[in-house]
């Protein structure tokens, strides 16, 4: 039997919800009915639309403790309320730990945990007010549960917020619930970056045992569920979406049971 997420008259905020996951997200909460305000440090080339239904973007740096402070007020003066937020902004270049610059490492830092904490707790200030509550979904990376080399700094934040979730879901509760979304590699219009030319990228589809890397759609539906009624006591757990992980190494370096 099929189930139905209705996320009408609800707003929801993405960080970071204008291109690659975060576009996914967005566009998960627009087909379930919601009201998606997403923000990012530019102003959106064009809104993101599924059906007669489009998100509302909003300039913002979510590093900026005054523009975030004033985007939540301009939320909550256009809409009155705020049901959901997903903090999908972060990232991180490559860069070999020892060639980092301190202030390189911090900027990383900054981006992938303190920024989603700021965030988070301007929600929450909202969220407690409500008869509703609310959710925030922290979008986090297998990078935070196994080796990154290259990204190492990311790779300790995106742990760091994993632990900042249950902590918060500790704090908050039972008002706000707090989950994040461990994310394995998706492949998105940014993929060459990281992976190569479409070789590359197919080469490391290969390496998941579901055969591919996930999509931005895999990333949103989670989202969605963990933001909807059917996870209304589901608070501080961490859903994996990585197809099951990476093969480990061993299995194809020996040489017996192949």
């Amino acid at each position: 039997m099929a189930v139905e997420i209705d996320l009408s008259e609800q707003i929801v905020l993405v960080t970071g919800g204008v291109r690659g996951v975060g576009a996914g997200i967005s566009r998960a909460f627009l087909a379930a009915g919601a009201t998606v305000l997403t923000c990012a440090r530019r102003p959106a080339d064009e809104p993101i639309t599924v059906g007669e239904r489009s998100t509302e973007h909003l300039t913002c740096d979510v590093r900026d403790t005054d523009a975030v402070a004033a985007m939540f007020d301009q939320i909550q003066a256009t809409y009155g309320r705020l049901d959901h937020v997903v903090n999908n902004a972060g990232g991180a270049p490559f860069a070999l730990a020892e060639a980092a610059s301190p202030k390189f490492h911090a900027k990383i830092v900054e981006l992938n945990l303190l920024a989603p904490l700021l965030i988070a707790q301007h929600a929450n200030a909202l969220m407690q007010k409500q008869d509703t509550g609310g959710s925030i979904v922290m979008i986090t990376s297998v990078s935070g549960h196994r080796p990154s080399p290259g990204t190492a700094a990311y790779g300790a934040a995106k742990a760091g917020l994993d632990s900042l979730t249950g902590s918060l879901a500790v704090e908050w509760a039972p008002k706000v619930r707090l989950n994040s979304v461990v994310v394995g590699p998706v492949e998105t219009e940014l993929s060459h970056l990281h992976y190569g030319d479409a070789d590359g990228v197919a080469a490391v589809g290969r390496t998941v045992p579901m055969g591919r890397m996930a999509r931005p759609a895999d990333v949103g539906s989670a989202a969605i569920f963990l933001a909807s009624p059917l996870a209304e006591h589901i608070t501080g757990a961490t859903l994996l979406v990585h197809g099951g992980g990476e093969r480990p190494a061993f299995l194809d370096a020996a040489n017996t049971n192949h």
